[in-house]
């Protein structure tokens, strides 16, 4: 989402870096280009000339302009500001009760059936035992996707008759939910195309006989500034606790992002990177920020990394690295886990110094780099995965033929294989974890 904005602001602030002390005049030109880069994602008028004042105000101080790495603090501040616009607010996730309730009010289309079952995953993960209630009776095909979702994460959904009213719906919850020993519920509302006094006034009553721990507004990232007038008419109506920013991963400038605390005052409590049940993540500000200043999110990165990648095949990984015994069909592991962690343009995204590489990788897996590896690999016999050396100019070519690949794809495919186990072995020799980290040689210390 923030592609072409985290474009624009790495190659304004990285021209302040390539001087050493820099003027007052540095600071005004660059600012003007943050301003135009603001404004140009959708980011509100509003926000975008109270960010650059501050930063401004900031950066012409005495201590940053006579500094020799004046570039780099002014970096440093503008991280710290684009925190605080998307940091505002109690971004603490709340579930008191018996049952605690979690209520999803929002538009139609804007992803709260599937953000209930997200929510539901994520609240399963902390030991709790979540209910899904489907809680919109005038559209059937919503508690249908509910239904089917809750099969799919093994958690129950509370659905009640056709014709039942809301209110009884929710009276209904609350007895399944005691009778099942379920300690939160999650209420799926009904939501219309635009908004509605019918609407609002439902979920105004609804807020007042279910007291929820949590109402969260659910808003598509996608719709732009437009989700900021939704979500002041839901705050006028309804306790909003919190936003749940879905389609995050989605092409948009990102401006409503960006606005929408500063604007409501409503914190951003989980966003929605993607259409999978797992792709839901706890929102944190200095982390988005730093994403969009190329500087990465390596926190994010490792709690994916720990919840999809398997502990043992990890450290049998590394043991086959020590001895250089690494095969294709370790690879073929590796790539099926590494799809489990996300879009792999996101993934870059969260390396330091790698945003500018995560469009163009994430190019490559949607034109089909990735799977074609993957056909050849499950094209070969396990003796050929396991020892590439016996794949002989016949057996390239059934491969091929296989996997609907060209020789050359597999040809390509083994010479690149080859290559990398020759790094993966000199990095696991002595000296190499120094060598990967720009330590080795000496080259540090001269």
């Amino acid at each position: 989402m923030f592609d072409d904005l985290s474009e624009r602001l790495r190659g304004v602030l990285g021209r302040l870096t390539g001087h050493g002390r820099i003027t007052e005049a540095d600071i005004d030109a660059a600012m003007r280009e943050v301003r135009l880069a603001l404004l140009e994602a959708d980011v509100n008028f509003r926000v975008v000339k109270d960010f650059v004042a501050r930063v401004r105000e900031r950066a012409v101080g005495q201590d940053v302009l006579e500094s020799l790495n004046a570039g780099q603090q002014v970096i440093k501040i503008v991280h710290e500001e684009l925190t605080a616009i998307l940091g505002a607010g109690d971004r603490t996730f709340h579930l008191s009760g018996s049952p605690a309730v979690v209520m999803l009010v929002g538009l139609q289309g804007s992803g709260k059936t599937t953000s209930a079952a997200k929510l539901a995953r994520h609240i399963t993960k902390q030991g709790r035992r979540p209910l899904l209630v489907a809680a919109d009776p005038y559209r059937p095909a919503a508690a249908d996707q509910l239904q089917s979702l809750g099969r799919q994460l093994d958690i129950p959904v509370y659905r009640a008759p056709n014709g039942t009213s809301v209110p009884d719906i929710a009276r209904g919850a609350i007895d399944a939910a005691r009778t099942q020993a379920r300690d939160v519920l999650i209420l799926d509302t009904a939501g219309r195309t635009s908004l509605d006094e019918e609407m609002l006034d439902e979920i105004r009553v609804l807020g007042k006989q279910m007291q929820p721990a949590e109402t969260l507004l659910v808003v598509d990232a996608m719709v732009g500034q437009e989700s900021v007038a939704v979500a002041q008419a839901f705050v006028d109506v309804a306790p909003v606790t919190g936003i749940v920013m879905t389609k995050i991963d989605g092409d948009a400038r990102g401006g409503a992002a960006l606005s929408i605390t500063a604007v409501t005052g409503l914190p951003v409590k989980f966003l929605g990177t993607g259409e999978r049940t797992d792709a839901l993540e706890p929102f944190h500000p200095d982390r988005l920020a730093g994403r969009i200043l190329g500087m990465g999110d390596v926190l994010t990165l490792i709690e994916r990394a720990q919840e999809n990648v398997d502990q043992q095949q990890a450290e049998d990984l590394a043991r086959k690295l020590q001895r250089n015994a690494f095969t294709l069909e370790d690879f073929l592991s590796q790539l099926q886990q590494l799809k489990k962690m996300g879009p792999l343009g996101n993934l870059l995204e969260m390396i330091p110094g790698m945003g500018g590489a995560a469009k163009d990788a994430q190019k490559a897996v949607d034109s089909g780099e990735l799977k074609r590896v993957e056909a050849i690999i499950q094209s070969m016999t396990l003796d050929e995965r396991r020892d590439p050396d016996i794949l002989t100019a016949s057996r390239r070519r059934r491969i091929a033929r296989g996997s609907g690949t060209s020789l050359q794809d597999v040809n390509r495919l083994i010479k690149q294989f080859g290559e990398m186990r020759k790094m993966m072995k000199q990095l696991s020799g002595p000296g190499g974890r120094r060598q990967l980290m720009g330590l080795g040689g000496g080259g540090a210390r001269r």
